[in-house]
Formats: C-alpha cells, sequence, structure tokens
C-alpha cells in the first residue's frame, strides 16, 4: 500500500504553516495493523518529516519520519500502513474521540 497519495501530499500543510494554528487538521492516519501504535499526520516538510499526533506508549505531539514508517514492521512483521477510511479532522476532535 502506498502510504502517501498525491491527493494526501496536496491536502497535508507545510511544517511552517501550522506553527501558529492551535487546532490544525489532522489530514492521515498511518498503523500498524498488528500492534498499538498509531500516527495521525498534520503537516509535512515535503520530503520525510512529519509533524503530528503519536499515539504509542506516551501519546504526544511531535515529528515523526516516513522513512521510518515505511522502514519498521509490527510484532508480527506486517508493514504500517495508511487508513483508507480515515475522515480528516481538527486535533481537538480526534483527541476528545481518543480520550488523549
Amino acid at each position: 500500500m502506498k502510504l502517501l497519495t498525491n491527493a494526501i501530499l496536496q491536502r497535508l500543510p507545510r511544517l511552517s504553516d501550522i506553527a501558529e494554528d492551535p487546532d490544525p487538521m489532522v489530514q492521515c492516519k498511518f498503523f500498524y495493523p498488528d500492534f498499538h501504535w498509531t500516527w495521525y499526520a498534520i503537516a509535512f516538510d515535503g520530503k520525510d518529516i512529519f509533524f503530528g499526533f503519536v499515539d504509542g506508549d506516551v501519546p504526544e505531539l511531535g515529528d515523526f519520519s516516513l522513512r521510518e514508517l515505511l522502514s519498521t514492521r509490527g510484532k508480527w512483521g506486517l508493514p504500517i500502513e495508511r487508513d483508507l477510511y480515515f475522515t480528516p479532522c481538527r486535533l481537538s476532535e480526534l483527541r476528545a474521540k481518543l480520550g488523549r
């Protein structure tokens, strides 16, 4: 599965474009199908680095790497996938939904 489509790349703002937004839009979701970590992308540098919400052992806002997402595997060796049914939403909505 392709993690980033042209449509998603067009929707993802640059990292500098969301610096002043207190409640940015979350554009897409990446997840392990066999592990509990999930990454929600808010912005992208156009090459490798995302800014977003990472829901892992300790939920946090921060940077994560496309290269690392593509190279890592879950418990059963499955690659990270993009949630095809994720609907973009505000970060506050996502956090409320997740209880984070």
